[in-house]
């Protein structure tokens, strides 16, 4: 599991970027997937895309290896390059490959007046057990991408030890684990300059689009004014979601504090120079329970991780994080 960035990409910032935008993905054409439409318990809908085989139909497992469900981060989607990296791991291992949207992330805007937010984890119970009744004994293994990496980890910790009776082990990958101090990170020097605005130039004008939705549902002219994640989350994600304000989001659905309580197999990765999560912030032995190993490689960047020669390729996270959920340690 031990992780060697490639010398042709140093640091943080470019083992973050170029992943995302240059590298290799997988072998041949990209994955196809299966759209279903799941309304959820409160009215709305969510989007499900599952792998399609080369019949044209969702794969199944012929092995009884069981299903891979991945959650995405925040803006991801099935067609992120992590998803579609683990795509093809998933279906060259035979498991059925799961990516469930949050919602207002699938390419459509959703229903309500809610989006989704870092700790959604009773929105993670309720997919996992539509999804747990649908594989039918089939065993879960979970995979949580940044964003959804913090809210998985989160479900794990709140549910203790009825975790084990949906799924038979769990990752998260680059999760902000400390949201608190992920946001202060993200909101300072280059990544202000960078990430902030890629992610707000996103995220402002679906919260456009649901303002137009629900008329006075927050104060257009501050979410217009809001200039880094905080001050947006302050006016849209907090308040929407039941929360005080941004420090009361970013202390309640921080999945650090819940690491002692989770009783399923669990690995969190993170690399040490992940520019959205100091390496300050990541827990240590004590702080987690024995059911969580901790990976924490001094280089890789935030859902990077690259390998191989120029332009280089994904291929390093799914190999080693899958393997480890088939194969906990």
């Amino acid at each position: 599991m031990h992780y060697v960035a490639p010398h042709w990409l140093p640091g943080g910032n470019l083992q973050t970027i170029w992943p995302a935008l240059w590298s290799r993905r997988g072998p041949g054409r990209p994955p196809q997937y299966r759209r279903e439409r799941w309304t959820t318990p409160d009215g709305d809908f969510i989007d499900v895309d599952f792998l399609i085989g080369p019949d044209n139909s969702a794969r199944v497992p012929p092995t009884g290896r069981g299903w891979l469900v991945l959650f995405h981060g925040l803006e991801g989607s099935s067609r992120s390059h992590y998803a579609e990296a683990f795509a093809h791991w998933a279906g060259d291992h035979g498991l059925q490959f799961v990516v469930p949207h949050f919602r207002g992330c699938s390419g459509e805007l959703n229903l309500g007046p809610r989006a989704y937010h870092s700790g959604d984890f009773a929105e993670i119970d309720w997919i996992l057990a539509r999804l747990s009744e649908r594989a039918s004994g089939a065993p879960l293994r979970v995979v949580g991408v940044s964003l959804g990496g913090n809210a998985l980890m989160r479900w794990a910790g709140e549910t203790g030890d009825g975790a084990a009776r949906r799924v038979a082990s769990i990752a998260s990958i680059s999760a902000p684990l400390d949201l608190a101090a992920g946001g202060e990170a993200i909101g300072r020097g280059f990544n202000r300059q960078v990430y902030n605005r890629m992610f707000l130039q996103s995220m402002k004008p679906k919260a456009l689009a649901k303002l137009a939705q629900h008329p006075g549902l927050f104060d257009r002219q501050r979410l217009m004014a809001a200039r880094d994640l905080y001050e947006f989350d302050d006016v849209f994600t907090a308040p929407l979601h039941g929360f005080r304000n941004t420090d009361d989001y970013w202390s309640r659905a921080s999945s650090k504090p819940v690491l002692r309580h989770v009783r399923v197999p669990a690995l969190v990765l993170n690399a040490r120079n992940d520019p959205f999560v100091p390496a300050s912030c990541l827990p240590v032995a004590g702080e987690v329970s024995s059911s969580v190993r901790l990976l924490q490689p001094a280089e890789g960047g935030h859902v990077g991780f690259p390998a191989g020669r120029a332009p280089g390729h994904v291929r390093w996270l799914p190999q080693v994080v899958g393997h480890w959920l088939l194969n906990p340690d």
